[in-house]
């Protein structure tokens, strides 16, 4: 390679991939960065992955914001690699690809019932309720009684805008639509379920606690989930996070019943491991049949062949996400990754693919917080650095970097956005919010209104002239 700057594509504009880059920019490298990003907006799924009504963890939009104002990082947004522009396009245009996708999809469920019409992943219902540009404006809420199976936070989030009453998250930056729809909403019962006891449940303490602050929605757990063996006692010990978790379940199973008598219930049921989604006779979901479930000394379960069916009309999969492939990549269907070996990318025979990396979940599977998603960017970029400092990296074409990927973009029609298109976007909605005025009940004023239309983000992005019918529709 000549004695240019290394130029080097982030593709994935989330958490993982605003710091891969980040820290590659401090890095001794001479390099430029682009970081490309398949929506109009930026942040993954900070913004389209985190309830709307959680403010405090939406606050991580404020680190990632101060990196990518600096402007030593180049945003090439509205631009699906592997769809739009190949990744071949990239090799020849950039010495090395990060990859930094994220995980966009639900987890295989595999129990008889799962594909009934009123069964979702919670990573759909999740994109509706964040105004993600690419799901449908509307949701079926028709059910009283639903099901959620899986104790993680998402699940928790899922169970907790379902329940919540619509007043309650108009504050939030919800999108109108989506408000309206929870509006007529007809639920009454929430059930959470978890397979294993309340000492392996994956709640975060915060989040578990803030669920009995919510307005005329009771949360009921029951004294006969409680059960320890060694393997909990063990965890319980280790973790002052679990520690917490415990006590607050314990918390909520101490609440007299008498003096639960708010108008919805989020209900936490443990040691229930999904066994069936029973349809009625007209093909729909009708009730849950779950298999109780007892500790085995190591904190695992084993089923006790006791099976209990709740009545439930819906239900709702939050098991864990899973990446989607990128055309042009190997991926491994099993782990749903890009397989890689210390951020390097490997290819079917397990051997290196020279200069294309992998960092977050598409290259560790969905597990970990902020913490681990730095630490993995931190391995991936030590790689890059030692393979540039060696002389293994080197674009495949004669035209390289930002304007040489911008001039390809304009001679596809590919209608990309930047971050300066971002600002606008984000004023855009702020104003929006700011337009709604005082809210009822003395509750304050709307941050921002999410605009949900792909069309009209890369419009008001570009600077071009919005119909009124676009915000919040698609038109299409």
């Amino acid at each position: 390679m000549s004695e240019r700057p290394m130029h080097v594509a982030v593709v994935g504009a989330g958490p993982a991939g605003i710091y891969a880059a980040d820290i590659l920019s401090k890095s001794e490298l001479d390099v430029r960065i682009d970081l490309f990003e398949r929506l109009p907006a930026p942040y993954g799924l900070v913004r389209y992955g985190v309830a709307p009504d959680h403010p405090r963890i939406k606050q991580i939009i404020t680190a990632l914001y101060r990196i990518l104002q600096r402007g030593d990082i180049q945003l090439i947004a509205n631009v699906e690699i592997g769809k739009d522009i190949t990744i071949e396009q990239l090799q020849e245009r950039y010495d090395a690809i990060i990859m930094a996708t994220g995980s966009d999809r639900d987890a295989v469920l595999d129990i008889p019932g799962v594909d009934l019409p009123q069964s979702y992943g919670a990573a759909d219902f999740v994109a509706w309720y964040d105004g993600h540009p690419d799901y449908p404006r509307t949701w079926p809420l028709e059910a009283k009684e639903i099901a959620v199976l899986g104790v993680g936070n998402v699940a928790l989030d899922v169970a907790r805008v379902l329940a919540k009453h619509p007043q309650d998250i108009l504050v939030t930056e919800v999108p109108e639509n989506v408000y309206a729809g929870l509006r007529d909403n007809p639920v009454t019962d929430v059930h959470v379920f978890g397979r294993r006891g309340p000492a392996q449940v994956k709640f975060t303490p915060l989040e578990l606690r803030e669920l009995g602050e919510v307005p005329d929605v009771d949360v009921i757990v029951y004294e006969e989930d409680f059960d320890y063996d060694e393997g909990s006692q063990a965890a319980i010990k280790a973790s002052n996070q679990t520690k917490m978790v415990v006590k607050t379940l314990t918390n909520y199973a101490m609440v007299d019943r008498e003096e639960q008598t708010a108008s919805r219930r989020i209900h936490i049921h443990m040691f229930h491991s999904p066994a069936e989604i029973i349809a009625d006779e007209n093909g729909n979901v009708c009730a849950l049949k779950t298999e109780r479930t007892k500790l085995d000394g190591t904190g695992n379960v084993t089923g006790t062949g006791e099976f209990v069916e709740t009545p439930v009309q819906a239900v709702y999969r939050a098991i864990g996400y899973a990446s989607s492939p990128v055309a042009g990549l190997p991926f491994d269907a099993e782990r749903a990754v890009i397989p890689s070996l210390f951020g390097r990318v490997t290819d079917e025979r397990g051997d290196v693919i020279n200069g294309v990396y992998a960092t977050g979940w598409v290259r560790r599977g969905p597990v970990g917080l902020i913490g681990s998603t730095k630490s993995d960017a931190a391995e991936t970029i030590s790689k890059l650095v030692e393979d540039a400092q060696a002389g293994r990296l080197s674009a495949t074409g004669e035209e390289v970097g930002h304007e040489a990927t911008l001039a390809l973009l304009e001679e596809l029609g590919i209608k990309y956005t930047t971050w300066h298109g971002w600002e606008l976007l984000d004023a855009y909605e702020r104003q929006l919010g700011e337009d709604f005025g005082e809210l009822p009940d003395g509750r304050g004023m709307r941050e921002r209104v999410k605009v949900v239309s792909r069309k009209a983000m890369t419009a008001i992005s570009r600077g071009e002239e919005v119909p009124e019918d676009l915000i919040g529709h698609d038109g299409e």
